[in-house]
């Protein structure tokens, strides 16, 4: 909220959304004191909108009753947000996704005036997003039906497929949902393997409300707790490298999925799996620090295999 038609126009959707809101509220929300809230207070009065202040310490401002705005009122960031919104939703793997999409934008317009209109069509008819090779659920029931018990925090019962192409039925907490990979995923504890574990959407087959609560666990990540799966999953080759720098900077540098992450004494220590370790040298070759093998002592022939591959190139 940088600009401050943004902030009036902010106050006039909270004031909609909540009813009544105190002025100290309404400057804790947006980040200003309470004389700038009554600016903004009457520059939405300037513009007809008609609004009711109680007064004292903890007085109100609440809109007049049976007042209603227009449908949507949308600033130029807002406006410019949806749009790539809506070209996100083409590439993320959501089933019947274009046409949705393409009767959102319709809707959109037909409420924007004519210079966010045209906005809208510049950002979609020249803007391109990297989403490759997404794989699409069957339909969108499994992830509207999970993210509801997500939010709410209540046990499902769910049919799925796995890669052996065995369907099972389970009850399943889900704490979150992720999108990684070009894939759709939810994670949580899954009561039949007594675990947490993370379930691809195009294989779930259906999913049933129970009426059962649960508790997600405190700060649960579903995308990190995905990231770290993979790290970590075993494969032929375990690996540990030192790198010589600070945590901040190994963030950077080394892409989620090359494996974790740990502050030591010493450095940061990298642990991954992998079951080509050439591949893995060639990816350490290319970090702008130092660092040191500790295992598997394969790894350090893969690497004097690359940097004599690299030298015989320059000298060529």
């Amino acid at each position: 909220m940088s600009r401050p038609t943004t902030r009036v126009l902010t106050v006039l959707e909270l004031l909609q959304t909540h009813g009544r809101m105190s002025g100290s509220e309404l400057a804790r929300r947006l980040e200003v004191d309470r004389r700038t809230v009554r600016r903004y207070i009457t520059a939405l009065e300037e513009l007809g909108i008609p609004i009711t202040a109680e007064r004292g310490r903890d007085g109100a401002y609440m809109l007049v009753a049976g007042f209603k705005l227009p449908p949507m009122v949308f600033t130029d960031d807002e406006a410019l947000a949806l749009s790539v919104g809506l070209l996100a939703a083409r590439g993320l793997g959501l089933a019947e996704a274009a046409p949705a999409v393409a009767s959102a934008q319709a809707k959109l317009e037909r409420v924007m005036p004519a210079n966010l209109k045209r906005r809208v069509r510049a950002v979609d008819e020249t803007v391109t997003l990297d989403l490759s090779h997404p794989t699409a659920p069957r339909d969108n029931e499994a992830l509207v039906a999970l993210s509801a018990a997500s939010q709410t925090q209540r046990r499902v019962r769910m049919r799925y497929r796995t890669a052996e192409n065995e369907e099972t039925e389970r009850d399943f907490d889900p704490y979150g949902l992720a999108w990684r990979g070009g894939r759709w995923y939810a994670v949580g504890h899954c009561h039949l393997r007594n675990g947490l574990r993370s379930f691809r959407l195009d294989r779930v087959h259906s999913v049933q409300p129970l009426d059962v609560s649960f508790s997600r666990p405190e700060g649960f990540n579903a995308l990190e707790h995905l990231t770290v799966s993979v790290a970590t999953l075993p494969r032929a080759y375990a690996v540990e490298v030192l790198l010589e720098t600070d945590l901040a900077t190994a963030r950077r540098a080394v892409f989620p999925s090359f494996g974790t992450l740990e502050r030591v004494a010493e450095g940061v220590l990298l642990r991954g799996q992998t079951e080509d370790l050439t591949w893995f040298a060639r990816e350490l070759a290319r970090l702008p620090f130092s660092f040191e093998i500790r295992r598997p002592t394969g790894l350090r022939d893969a690497l004097a295999s690359c940097a004599r591959r690299l030298l015989e190139l320059a000298g060529s």
